[in-house]
């Protein structure tokens, strides 16, 4: 998998003017959950879907793939065909849902509610990188979280056929990309797959 040697500062290098759409994945099983809808976990007092809202609320256009629900905001909800096909085919399920394509695109998993706006300003400032196709928030460990920023047509130029988004693993998707690592601050790159999860984040 390509990356870029050197992660990026917490202090921006770059400005990315351009308008941006945001992919929120929000349809997965939820097997370590006993299969909740995910998106309607409350952290707080509100949903994970409100929060990751609030962290793509610079995005021109937002697509959720998932069940449809009240917003606060206008967004764009799809299911990806067949259901549950895994992140690789909800992403580009919600990029062919976005109606004005942008030069960047972020593809962000709902199950993690400490993301914020910031979080994603830096991301579009590293994948604006020059050589970059996009770019990956990562953990304190170095591992690649769902929370990226990818160049739109780069993605497109990636795509698999149909057939083979189904079950695809991300990584596969990913692989002939150049992503530049993002690193973490404090606990964005947390999320929430187990009960346990959810008790040590709230």
């Amino acid at each position: 998998m390509n990356t870029t040697s050197n992660t990026t500062s917490n202090t921006t290098r770059n400005t990315v003017w351009e308008p941006w759409n945001a992919i929120v994945l929000a349809g997965g099983r939820a097997a370590r959950l006993d299969g909740v809808d995910k998106a309607g976990v409350e952290v707080r007092g509100r949903t994970l879907l409100a929060w990751t809202l609030d962290a793509v609320i610079d995005a021109r256009e937002v697509v959720v793939v998932g069940d449809p629900v009240l917003t606060d905001r206008p967004v764009t909800f799809t299911r990806e065909d067949p259901r549950h096909g895994g992140p690789v085919a909800a992403a580009l399920t919600g990029l062919d849902a976005l109606h004005r394509p942008a030069a960047y695109v972020a593809v962000v998993a709902v199950d993690m509610p400490r993301l914020t706006p910031h979080t994603l300003r830096r991301l579009l400032d590293a994948a604006a990188a020059p050589g970059a196709d996009g770019a990956a928030l990562v953990g304190p460990d170095g591992r690649r979280q769902l929370a990226l920023v990818l160049a739109t047509a780069r993605l497109q130029e990636v795509r698999p056929d149909h057939e083979r988004q189904h079950g695809m693993a991300l990584r596969a998707l990913l692989e002939p990309l150049t992503l530049t690592p993002v690193e973490a601050v404090g606990d964005e790159h947390r999320d929430i797959d187990t009960w346990s999860d959810l008790r040590d984040i709230g």
